[in-house]
């Protein structure tokens, strides 16, 4: 019997360390770096989060150019990692290309869909999250006027703006939304500089509260409304330390659970392929109340951001989304 026994406990140990030895996660940063304080470090905040719970390490990749995309996903495949996260819509096409010569090996998207039976698309209903700190923005402005910046634009951004004019706009319907784009190529995800130039012009036409959904370009935004005693909004990660009392909230993304996830599904035997939609309900998006922005939510501010969010889940509020027409209805 008491071979028996022993048998069973070798056989496990070495299934589990044969478990443990496939476990090869992988996680590919989009341009602007991990330590963006936004996107990327959301996405990195959830591998660390992983390797905490269960030691096992990953790579990962920072990509300096657009060509190192498709490179990283085959050289990560090559070496066989599974599962590779890579964060980023742009990333679509290299991950359909590189998913479809590696069948065996898992990969995930963040913000984009790909439709292949060994990859998991992850996005987010980032209207729902914008149209609720929509509402904060608007219960918060003492002028009346608040504006949004956003890195590229695309419909994805235009997504993030046409929600946060939707909560403006339902909170105070006589509210003015000043809208800006950074640029049209990835090289505007990371411009602090102009961030914080775009910020000073929207503050100068009166606005008190700006909403950044631009990654590292972001923090030049919120570098500057700080600078001017204005509120700034975050986005992605928590931003609200970056700048106590001055960052009114941020507009969470939980890229971090998406890419954490990903690496314990596949260490469980539990990933899947197909889209995952992450939005209000599903806990995917929200706003971030913490000890840095206690004093800016009153009481008003947050009973009516609640309300709109109970709504949102219930149905009762239904947000556009601006990727199903590429317009939006909120003036």
């Amino acid at each position: 019997m008491k071979r028996i026994v022993l048998g069973l406990l070798a056989a496990t140990a070495l299934s589990v360390s044969a478990f443990a030895a496939d476990d090869k996660p992988a996680v590919i940063y989009d341009l602007g770096g991990k330590f963006d304080k936004s996107f990327n470090e959301a996405a990195f905040n959830g591998a660390e989060k992983y390797t905490a719970d269960s030691g096992v390490k990953y790579r990962e990749f920072e990509i300096q150019n657009e060509a190192q995309r498709e490179q990283a996903l085959r050289k990560f495949a090559s070496d066989g990692n599974s599962p590779i996260v890579i964060a980023g819509f742009s990333a679509a096409a290299a991950i359909e290309k590189v998913a479809a010569e590696f069948p065996d090996t898992k990969f995930v998207i963040i913000d984009a869909v790909v439709e292949k039976p060994n990859v998991r698309s992850v996005v987010f209903n980032d209207n729902e999250g914008s149209y609720l700190v929509g509402v904060i923005a608007a219960k918060s402005s003492k002028t009346g006027t608040v504006s949004f910046i956003g890195g590229m634009d695309v419909p994805l951004i235009r997504n993030f703006a046409c929600g946060y004019v939707g909560g403006v706009k339902a909170t105070n319907p006589e509210a003015k939304v000043i809208q800006n784009m950074t640029g049209d190529t990835p090289a505007a995800w990371n411009d602090p500089a102009k961030g914080g130039e775009i910020a000073k012009s929207q503050m100068d036409q009166g606005s008190d509260v700006i909403f950044a959904a631009a990654g590292g370009t972001g923090i030049g935004v919120l570098q500057a409304a700080a600078d001017a005693d204005k509120l700034a909004i975050g986005v992605d990660s928590n931003q609200n330390g970056l700048h106590p009392g001055k960052v009114l909230t941020s507009m969470l993304k939980r890229v971090d659970v998406a890419t954490y996830n990903a690496f314990k599904d596949a260490a469980d035997g539990k990933f899947t392929a197909g889209v995952n939609v992450l939005g209000v309900k599903e806990a995917g998006v929200d706003y971030a109340a913490d000890d840095n922005n206690a004093k800016l939510l009153t009481d008003d501010v947050k009973k009516a951001v609640e309300s709109a969010k109970a709504d949102i889940i219930s149905g009762k509020i239904k947000v556009h989304n601006y990727n199903t027409d590429n317009a939006c209805p909120y003036k």
